[in-house]
């Protein structure tokens, strides 16, 4: 008698059809079928995981929700599997808690930068030419609420040269650098961007020939495979500092298996083998996935399918920065998403938005900083 586990993901063809090609491999070989249901990717981004845990046997989660769901007995442990040298830069350490690891890093991403190579030939690489070009009024970059905070988290990350939230948001002077370059881009882009998110401006820059760059957005393969849209998108490390493309808000998705569940051995059977190399490369990367397995992301066919999305985005995920691992982090990144994204919009200085900002942070203390 076949077996069936429920799993909840994300919406969008990067988190839906990757996971659902990947069950029905599984299936055909194990007697265990997996219905997959999904939700909005700022649900995605935001919700509880404690209705979803009592509901499905499989979640696809933001790393962020690792801490506080650990904490709760919400998930159950995985085993450690391959290591964190199995996935790209720091996908593996993302999803570890108290020396337990609590999912996989199926799905990897970070703030990137996406062009049209048939408009750009060669994006900029600093922050003084992405300026320059945003004054030719060509120039995206979407920053609603939560992304407006990872933009800041980035650039400040980036400019101090370690993660940023730990004890406090950020050095007073990165957060400067950081501010006024954020500040300065918000004037030389459509005011519209206030509203959007990564997927509104990858569809912009794909499907017209209105824009031709993005500097700051979570990256998606979907658009750089040919055919998806109109228009092929390239991506690209983020412009560097100091000559480095650092400080990225590592972002992604790993899968995790509820504690709840009455068939948790099965869903962890699946889990383990939805991580491992050869399907990370295979079905999954083939219907669409983002895979975070470095075997992916080192693979030549894949790299061809793909406008070397992975290539060419790898410095900037190996370099990326990491948000503070603690219980209660997402009730401060809910405040915080909401305090960048005002300060933004009401020109407000750099020295009084971080006034509230390093007291959110703050609550979180310095100790658990090491996983």
């Amino acid at each position: 008698m076949t077996l069936t586990l429920r799993g909840i993901t994300w919406d969008h063809p990067r988190g839906f059809d990757s996971i659902v090609a990947a069950s029905r491999t599984y299936a055909s070989e194990h007697d265990v079928e997996i219905v997959w249901e999904k939700r909005s990717l700022q649900a995605f981004a935001d919700q509880g995981l404690e209705s979803l845990t009592a509901q499905f046997d499989l979640l696809v989660i933001d790393h962020p929700h690792i801490a506080h769901a650990a904490h709760e007995g919400l998930l159950a442990p995985l085993p450690d599997g391959e290591g964190p040298a199995a996935y790209v830069g720091r996908s593996y350490e993302s999803y570890r808690w108290q020396g337990a690891q609590y999912g996989l890093a199926i799905d990897a991403a970070a703030q990137v930068a996406a062009y049209r190579p048939d408009l750009l030939p060669e994006p900029p690489r600093t922050w003084a030419d992405v300026l320059d070009l945003a004054r030719d009024a060509v120039v995206l970059w979407p920053y609603k609420p939560i992304d407006a905070f990872a933009s800041t988290f980035t650039l400040t990350s980036g400019v101090q040269g370690y993660d940023g939230g730990r004890g406090r948001f950020g050095d007073p002077d990165a957060f400067a650098q950081a501010w006024d370059v954020l500040g300065r881009l918000r004037d030389l882009v459509p005011a519209e961007c206030s509203a959007e998110n990564p997927i509104e401006t990858s569809e912009r820059l794909a499907t017209g020939d209105r824009w031709c760059y993005a500097p700051l957005l979570y990256g998606y393969v979907t658009y750089a495979r040919p055919g998806f849209r109109p228009h092929r998108l390239a991506w690209t490390d983020i412009p560097a500092i100091e000559g480095e493309p650092r400080g990225s808000m590592l972002g992604g998705a790993g899968l995790s298996v509820s504690a709840h569940g009455v068939h948790r051995d099965e869903a962890l059977a699946f889990a383990c083998w939805a991580g491992t190399g050869a399907v990370q490369r295979g079905v999954y990367a083939e219907a669409g996935g983002q895979p975070g397995h470095v075997d992916a992301w080192e693979d030549v066919a894949l790299a061809e399918r793909t406008g070397d999305f992975f290539g060419g985005t790898r410095r900037t995920l190996e370099l990326a920065s990491l948000r503070p691992p603690h219980p209660g982090y997402m009730d401060v990144q809910n405040a915080a998403c909401a305090r960048v994204h005002r300060g933004l919009m009401e020109r407000e200085g750099a020295a009084a938005v971080l006034e509230d900002l390093d007291p959110m942070f703050a609550t979180l203390g310095v100790t658990h900083a090491d996983r």
